[in-house]
């Protein structure tokens, strides 16, 4: 059985908990190819006008999909993390009725509600019907699950614990060419939504033209997650979401830490919690004299414009340590 998983969105959060969730009931994973012109205009194409570039491109690689597998694995993600106050964008909850509303001939989906905020009894009923789907027992769906999540944390732990960030990124941008940064390079912390990060192709390469500008990047996936809690009782309360959580916290962390030479924060142009997330990033850059700038990213985006104000950052950057 073939189960069709989208590279994007929580793909580059959550693969090893959605992989090995599935390899554990014995299924097969099929990953859409990685995003392209065609996956991206597909996605316009079957897309409402006002949605921001993650969903627009979530539409496009299920079409990717859609003639390769048995079903498509589009959960309503609520709550992975077990914060009672936060939880994912409502567009993440919202995926399977988008899709199914635009996109004829899809497969079945497997749109199972995902809280961990919720008693045990809860989720197992939503177990029971991702069982019934797939012809498997309950306890074999709760079993996988439950092992899924050891997995996942294993590979957050590794990942955190590597001395080498850019042996991080080429894990998380599936890049394995080798990087060669000068003895003391420019480093920046980059932050924002993981698929934004390291979709090389959303963000027009964005990681790969720092590196080869001797720039070491760094990203809050490099931060371990009780760093992360701690940083987070330093702020007045929680974001609502809890990807905006990460990236604050994670900013924040970089920025403390004095060993930044500044700050680049990705976003989706229209992406409402973004407006609130680059504020507080901004300030708290701004009181502790950290370079600050944000790269709004779209499907008009071009490479050229990107390119070009990450040099005039970088260049900026050098000539104010030349001047220290």
């Amino acid at each position: 059985m073939k189960i069709g998983i989208p590279r994007t969105l929580t793909y580059y959060a959550y693969l090893p908990l959605w992989k090995g969730f599935f390899e554990a009931l014995g299924c097969e994973v099929v990953v859409s190819d990685k995003t392209s012109k065609g996956i991206l205009d597909k996605g316009v194409e079957y897309a409402v006008n006002d949605a921001c570039i993650p969903i627009k491109l979530f539409h496009g690689h299920v079409y990717n999909l859609k003639e390769r597998v048995d079903f498509l694995f589009v959960p309503r993600l609520l709550n992975l993390t077990r914060e009672k106050t936060v939880t994912y964008c409502p567009k993440f909850l919202g995926l399977a009725d988008m899709v199914r509303a635009s996109m004829p001939g899809l497969p079945p989906l497997l749109d199972f509600r995902i809280d961990l905020r919720k008693k045990r009894k809860e989720r197992q009923r939503e177990f029971k019907r991702m069982a019934t789907l797939l012809g498997v027992r309950p306890a074999e769906v709760d079993r996988a699950f439950r092992r899924a999540q050891r997995k996942m944390s294993r590979t957050l732990k590794d990942l955190s614990g590597k001395g080498n960030p850019e042996e991080v990124l080429g894990i998380l941008t599936e890049d394995t060419r080798n990087v060669l940064l000068p003895p003391q390079p420019i480093t920046l912390a980059v932050v924002g939504y993981p698929y934004l990060l390291y979709d090389d192709f959303v963000n027009a390469g964005l990681i790969s033209k720092l590196h080869k500008m001797g720039v070491r990047v760094l990203t809050p996936e490099m931060v371990p997650e009780k760093t992360l809690k701690r940083k987070a009782k330093s702020l007045p309360k929680d974001l609502f979401w809890t990807f905006s959580n990460q990236v604050v916290r994670g900013a924040i962390h970089y920025i403390d830490d004095g060993e930044v030479d500044g700050i680049i924060h990705v976003t989706a142009f229209g992406c409402g919690p973004d407006s609130m997330v680059g504020k507080l990033i901004e300030l708290e850059a701004k009181q502790k004299a950290v370079p600050y700038i944000c790269i709004s990213l779209d499907e008009h985006t071009g490479e050229a414009g990107v390119l070009t104000r990450l040099e005039a950052f970088v260049d900026m950057l050098k000539y104010r340590r030349d001047k220290q």
